[in-house]
């Protein structure tokens, strides 16, 4: 099967019938739309809670635990969020489908480290919605290196891309991030500080793009510089994106979404042309 996302996902692979997926969600217009939507892209059984008690009785009395939960922020029975603490509680990872939304409640559920949310805003909101669960359930075929010096740095940007269900791997220096790469081919993007004491993170970039090329391996620079021309140094040395610190939740993992789109595409054409996607630079 395959599936284009509205913001550039292409997936193209098995089924994800063996996914269970639970929806909280009250509205019954809502509720048949995203059933009937998962089940046509990914052949996804959804089953449907439409208040509190359901929702419990589905998390804990299932035979195999959800990979996925759909939830509004309100439901019957739950009106003041007492649904997304309890998904978080049960460690049920979480997509937040609202169509209230403003900068109080994008805090209130960041705060709950919910997966991802979707309002329903547009009548792209149920595709945005398909867009998300097939990113969660498939971001595992993704292995990222983190590399940076700080233990805390490097320990927060873990936690946040493995709450997105990626693979990860980590290095304290640029030594050890280059000795990770040759041991694990299937590294497709790196994300790395700028200043470190041994390589910095240009050099770094120089030294990756010596062996792998953009159509290999992606590479994302961060920095709490204030210094606007770090971004084009690093752009210029062979990077592909670079964010500022502090990051932004959503546009942080929009650009390693992104990056990781342009990966897949790139070596979606090069095996229909018969190009080796891990052929050195």
């Amino acid at each position: 099967m395959s599936f284009f996302g509205v913001s550039g996902m292409y997936y193209s692979g098995e089924s994800l019938a063996e996914h269970r997926i639970v929806l909280a969600e009250d509205s019954n217009l809502f509720s048949s739309m995203v059933s009937k939507r998962l089940k046509e892209l990914f052949d996804i059984d959804v089953i449907v809670c439409r208040d509190y008690d359901d929702l419990q009785f589905a998390v804990e009395n299932a035979t195999f635990p959800a990979s996925l939960a759909i939830s509004n922020i309100n439901l019957p029975g739950a009106e003041n969020g007492e649904a997304l603490n309890y998904l978080i509680e049960m460690s049920v990872p979480t997509v937040v489908f609202t169509g209230s939304f403003q900068e109080s409640t994008r805090e209130k559920i960041l705060s709950k480290e919910i997966v991802d949310y979707v309002i329903k805003d547009s009548v792209f909101a149920v595709d945005m919605l398909a867009e998300s669960v097939c990113r969660f359930l498939t971001n595992h075929k993704h292995h990222v290196l983190i590399v940076d010096d700080s233990p805390t740095a490097r320990a927060l940007l873990t936690t946040q891309l493995k709450r997105y269900n990626f693979r990860t791997s980590s290095a304290e220096n640029g030594a050890a991030a280059l000795e990770i790469l040759k041991n694990n081919p299937d590294i497709g993007l790196v994300i790395t500080d700028y200043n470190m004491p041994d390589i910095d993170g240009f050099e770094l970039t120089r030294r990756i793009r010596g062996s792998y090329g953009p159509h290999q391996l992606r590479i994302i620079g961060v920095s709490s510089s204030t210094n606007r021309l770090l971004s084009a140094r690093f752009l210029k040395a062979g990077g592909n994106d670079f964010v500022v610190r502090p990051f932004v939740n959503e546009e942080f993992y929009c650009r390693v979404n992104q990056n990781l789109d342009t990966l897949t595409k790139i070596r979606t054409l090069s095996e229909k042309v018969g190009v080796p996607a891990k052929a050195s630079a």
